[in-house]
């Protein structure tokens, strides 16, 4: 009967619609002991959240079928002491601040990996988090901003262009690379 209690006292439910890191960061996070259920949608994680809040959760920000953020706000609604992690590959200030706002207690940038979503979910809400080994480079930092103001934009070019100050074609450029490391 404890194992049992326990057990249910360590629920976590992952939201990502990425199916290859879903299934390895639920993998890893069952080894640490937690109880995992897994959505890969906002639809499928409301649903799942509704009928069984976790204690944990870590939700992606970007789902194919809408925000993240609409899951750690039902989360949070239904049970307000869960510990909710917001990852993103496409951090920014606005996104974080409003993540934190809806309950999150931690905004990590993909690819995070297990050791630092399970620090994230079990550190003291009061203790500093520490700072990341591996930042990212300004490369990264420069092509993360093109793109949040290039999806702010609704994706047109001219319009990203004139807000960045850039010349329309050397914006297509980099839109048309891979993103730095």
């Amino acid at each position: 009967m404890p194992a049992e209690t326990e057990r249910a006292e360590m629920s976590l439910l992952i939201v990502d619609d990425d199916k290859p890191f879903l299934q390895r960061l639920a993998r890893a996070m069952e080894s640490r002991g937690y109880d995992v259920d897994t959505a890969d949608s906002v639809a499928e994680g409301r649903r799942k959240a509704e009928a069984a809040p976790p204690e944990y959760a870590v939700v992606d920000m970007r789902l194919d079928d809408g925000n993240g953020l609409d899951v750690v706000e039902l989360i949070r609604k239904r049970r307000p002491d869960s510990r909710i992690v917001v990852l993103t590959g496409y951090g920014n200030i606005a996104t974080a601040v409003t993540a934190v706002k809806l309950g999150a207690l931690d905004y990590l940038a993909k690819p995070a990996d297990a050791d630092d979503v399970h620090s994230a979910l079990t550190r003291n809400p009061a203790e500093k988090a520490p700072p990341p080994e591996n930042p990212m480079s300004a490369d990264r930092v420069r092509w993360e901003h093109i793109q949040r103001i290039y999806e702010l934009c609704d994706r047109n070019v001219s319009e990203t262009a004139r807000r960045l100050n850039m010349h329309r074609r050397t914006l297509q450029r980099i839109l048309a690379k891979r993103a730095p490391r």
